[in-house]
């Protein structure tokens, strides 16, 4: 809506033309998606289910009774300031429509006494992960760097859908796992879509300094960084009301989304192995957990016996951690090992 208003009033008035800057409609959409969710969550939340409680987490005690399944209010929050700052694209109605699929799946897992199930669950996030998959790539190669590599790779629909799909349903089932903690699940990915964003930006979306660095040049990064810099916002004024002791929890309407963003948003910036550096800890707290399980159930392979997951859980039993000290160190870990992994990711190449 505002680069279309731009394009039309820019001859009207000259300042009319930063509705078409990407930098102004990255702030503007930040803000806006901020001021939003901080008004509207608490006018809504009495709205929401009510948390029961997971039968074998740490602390399940302390979240029982409170409004959950805020991403029902905040995922929309979002897809409407992202319809309001980004160019009119199928693609990314497309990719907005795959949220709203994932927040309506959540949302109705949570609102189910017992949840929808393992398996239900799974199916379901891997066909939105499907979709998402085709949609990022319109059925056209992609353009692909990897590390250690120079030379950026056409990789055909063929490859590319299966691999993304794969790693899309990875990024939702450990983003889930990781959200259990107040504050942990929304703080950790706060920081992997700043991250993100910047890259999309400052280095995938600018020629000159993605041809410095090797890496291919996507006209469209800057597109895809609004869309990060809008859900920073988005989980800005959710982490106001989510902070320890929380009020309110965004439940599996809001991490489902929130973890299928950050997998296409990685796929975006061209590079699958980005999402070990930006979110890290959100694999490790979460994603091990679900590889611990896999080999379990379907190959007999026990490992990492000793060790409750997600990991979140484990250094609260068995360490002794408080739940601020869980999001304090996990999100030290995140925000200084990120770019030092950034660093050695670009420049070795």
């Amino acid at each position: 809506m505002f680069p279309w208003l731009g394009q039309r009033l820019v001859a009207l008035y000259g300042p009319f033309r930063l509705l078409n800057s990407y930098l102004f409609l990255a702030g503007v959409g930040t803000t806006l998606a901020a001021l939003l969710t901080w008004l509207l969550l608490p006018k809504l939340w009495h709205r929401l289910p009510k948390d029961g409680g997971r039968i074998y987490a740490v602390g399940a005690q302390e979240s029982q009774g409170k409004p959950v399944s805020a991403g029902l209010i905040f995922v929309p929050i979002f897809v409407s300031v992202c319809l309001l700052v980004l160019p009119y694209n199928w693609r990314f109605g497309g990719i907005l429509l795959c949220m709203l699929l994932s927040m309506l799946e959540g949302y109705l897992d949570d609102r189910t006494p017992g949840g929808w199930g393992e398996y239900r669950l799974g199916l379901a996030d891997l066909g939105i992960s499907l979709l998402a998959a085709l949609i990022i790539c319109r059925c056209k190669p992609m353009v692909m760097w990897l590390p250690l590599f120079k030379t950026p790779l056409s990789v055909t629909p063929w490859v590319f859908v299966p691999l993304a799909t794969l790693l899309l349903w990875f990024s939702i089932n450990a983003t889930n796992c990781t959200d259990g903690v107040d504050g942990l699940s929304g703080s950790l990915l706060t920081l992997a879509f700043t991250y993100l964003g910047g890259i999309l930006y400052g280095i995938l979306g600018h020629q000159e300094i993605s041809a410095y660095l090797l890496v291919p040049h996507y006209p469209d990064g800057a597109l895809w960084d609004i869309m990060a810099f809008v859900m920073v916002g988005v989980l800005g004024g959710y982490l106001w009301y989510n902070a320890n002791p929380s009020m309110v929890l965004m439940g599996d309407a809001g991490s489902r989304p929130m973890g299928l963003l950050l997998g296409m948003l990685v796929l975006a910036s061209g590079n699958p192995f980005l999402i070990l550096i930006v979110a890290g800890v959100v694999l490790v707290n979460g994603g091990t957990g679900l590889l611990k399980v896999a080999l379990l159930r379907f190959f007999k392979i026990g490992i990492f016996k000793n060790i409750r997951y997600p990991l979140h859980d484990h250094v609260r039993k068995v360490a002794g951690w408080s739940n601020t000290q869980v999001l304090v160190r996990f999100m030290l870990i995140q925000a200084i090992g990120t770019p030092l992994l950034l660093v050695l990711l670009f420049k070795v190449r």
